[in-house]
């Protein structure tokens, strides 16, 4: 299938908030156990959440397949942040992230950052250090769910833009 990356529009909002959903219930059991997969899934945002985001300034970049609907996305903040991203499971390991992650750098590049930064799961981090990304440090933290913390990790990573 041919992909492209193209920027969000409203109409995306939906399909984005259940490609993430379906991303984080299918892939997160590979590296994250049922219960942490759990507590992640129930703070993903709904579609309303990215539709703000864009309005306040983030750039979000969809990939679509031939049908122009989304099967990945990736989310930039402002200051440099890429605070998401995500691909739907029928759509992993075809080279999504790395093309989102590239386009993302570009974009952060015309606008003169000079940094950019995330929090990778332990799924995302290999898709990270490709694109250049180096880990500062593991991050340990609880989510509250069902009235307990659970326990669960992501790596802080940064890159230079020289």
């Amino acid at each position: 299938m041919a992909y492209a990356i193209r920027s969000f529009r409203s109409s995306d909002a939906k399909d984005i908030a259940d490609l993430t959903l379906a991303a984080i219930l299918a892939v997160g059991s590979r590296r994250y156990d049922r219960v942490q997969v759990d507590a992640w899934a129930a703070r993903h945002p709904g579609p309303e959440r990215f539709t703000e985001r864009a309005r306040s300034g983030a750039v979000i970049l969809v990939a679509v397949g031939t049908t122009d609907h989304p099967v990945a996305y990736s989310l930039l903040e402002q200051d440099g942040h890429l605070d998401m991203l995500y691909c739907h499971p029928d759509h992993t390991r075809k080279g999504l992230a790395d093309r989102l992650l590239s386009e993302a750098e570009a974009h952060a590049r015309e606008v003169g950052a000079t940094r950019l930064y995330t929090e990778a799961s332990e799924l995302a981090r290999p898709a990270f250090e490709r694109a250049g990304y180096v880990v500062t440090h593991r991050r340990d933290f609880a989510i509250s769910h069902h009235g307990q913390d659970v326990g669960i990790h992501n790596y802080a990573m940064e890159k230079h833009l020289n």
